[in-house]
């Protein structure tokens, strides 16, 4: 994504995932909003993001955060939301081991407790460790959680697959967890 659409990129994440009212646009009850009112919104509110950036953002978003109908003239988050909405979910087989990163003073914290899913809706989990560190890295010196996803979900826990590809479950006890590399 080109730098310069990076804050509004940071703008739609605010508004279509933890504050519609940002735009002055409410979300319907699976996180869409009309693009026009979206668009109008932000413009009030001094954020100028035209169609043409708005359509390059959600292709270009390094981590696919948007979801975009075009035949509808609307656009939602695909996940991470703190607002309560339902974005359709299916529950599926997750492969046996998935990944979260997390920054290393958090760790004892996760193995006594478990990982939460505090202000969002879900625990974001990733299919690969790489991902999982850059995710840690953000919140300062990263360490890798591995999840026994088989064992969670032979235990009757419900995993789903964003459209993006980010697992998703409602919390993950620390029995499940173990560190899957704590070197870098």
């Amino acid at each position: 994504m080109r730098k310069s659409l990076v804050k509004k990129s940071k703008f739609l994440s605010l508004v279509l995932r933890h504050d519609p009212s940002a735009a002055g646009v409410a979300l319907d009850e699976n996180g869409w909003v009309l693009v026009s009112e979206l668009l109008g919104g932000a413009a009030e509110r001094g954020m100028q993001i035209s169609l043409e950036e708005l359509e390059e953002i959600v292709e270009t978003n390094e981590k696919k955060r948007f979801s975009y109908c075009q035949d509808s003239g609307r656009i939602r988050a695909r996940q991470g939301h703190s607002v309560e909405v339902d974005v359709e979910l299916k529950a599926v087989s997750p492969p046996d081991s998935l990944y979260h990163g997390t920054a290393e003073r958090s760790l004892p914290t996760i193995m006594k407790e478990g990982l939460k899913r505090m202000n969002r809706q879900h625990v974001h989990l990733s299919s690969c460790e790489k991902t999982a560190r850059h995710v840690g890295a953000r919140h300062g010196k990263p360490v890798i959680l591995k999840v026994n996803a088989k064992a969670m979900y032979e235990d009757g826990h419900l995993f789903y697959l964003s459209e993006n590809h980010v697992w998703l479950v409602d919390f993950v006890e620390s029995k499940y967890l173990s560190l899957a590399d704590f070197s870098h």
